[in-house]
């Protein structure tokens, strides 16, 4: 479905960005893995996607903080992959606390990472986009970004962001073969939602599966988590050619929360 496209993919080393990298990669894309962790062992799941899926695999430890950085990650995806056709931004962190004991850099960081580092991404690989005719731009925002809950205001905040930026840019782009959504997960199990758990668990001195049932999943009517394999789906589904009537949208896959 994808052969011949190239994608880049945000804090794709684990989790939902992994996800969908492997998706894509399963559809005959090039891709560009981004994010932390054991480069020597990122490497070689790079190497394994490829060998299984007959696509070129690179990566990028680009720090999504940095704007410098962004732009070097984006010019290496159309050097090294040819093109830069889908755009999947899912970098992302976490931090919980009240508004009034937010940590300033905290705050700065979520913001940075969660939001403006989307903003220099499809700044950077929108120029592709529109000279090769054609682009995906997918933004991993969150049920936190139609809804709020106590707690993560950065986090709430930069995801309402990006939903915003994601509607801007759809329309900037809507008489062009490229498209912008947004899709908006409710709780996926990743490692950062087990570091929530684990948190919330030590904060309120309770199990984890009381975390989970209590805290979690108490707003989310399907009382299961998202799986990482729906996100991908819904993901490969918008950068297909019957998704290009879909643009500007915030596409909900969160088991009924936002339907409350």
């Amino acid at each position: 479905m994808l052969k011949g496209r190239s994608a880049i993919v945000t804090g794709s080393t684990s989790g939902i960005g992994l996800g969908i990298a492997q998706a894509l990669a399963a559809q005959g894309a090039n891709v560009l893995l981004n994010g932390f962790g054991n480069v020597p062992e990122i490497k070689k799941l790079a190497a394994r996607m490829e060998s299984e899926h007959g696509v070129k695999v690179i990566y990028s430890g680009a720090d999504m903080s940095r704007p410098a950085e962004i732009q070097t990650m984006v010019a290496e995806a159309a050097s090294q992959l040819g093109s830069v056709d889908i755009l999947v931004n899912n970098a992302g962190i976490q931090h919980v606390a009240p508004v009034d004991e937010f940590p300033l850099d905290k705050w700065d960081q979520i913001i940075a990472i969660n939001l403006t580092a989307s903003f220099h991404t499809i700044r950077a690989a929108l120029p592709h986009m529109k000279k090769h005719g054609w682009g995906r731009i997918v933004n991993i925002a969150s049920a936190h970004g139609l809804v709020a809950s106590p707690f993560k205001s950065a986090y709430i905040a930069a995801k309402h962001g990006v939903v915003g930026l994601t509607k801007t840019v759809a329309l900037e782009t809507a008489k062009l073969p490229i498209t912008c959504n947004a899709i908006c997960p409710g709780y996926v199990r990743t490692p950062l939602v087990e570091k929530q758990i684990d948190d919330q668990a030590k904060a309120h001195n309770i199990p984890r599966d009381e975390v989970i049932e209590r805290i979690l999943l108490e707003r989310q009517p399907s009382k299961r988590f998202v799986a990482v394999d729906e996100v991908a789906a819904l993901a490969l589904f918008l950068c297909s050619e019957g998704a290009a009537g879909i643009t500007g949208a915030a596409l909900p896959i969160d088991g009924g929360w936002v339907a409350q």
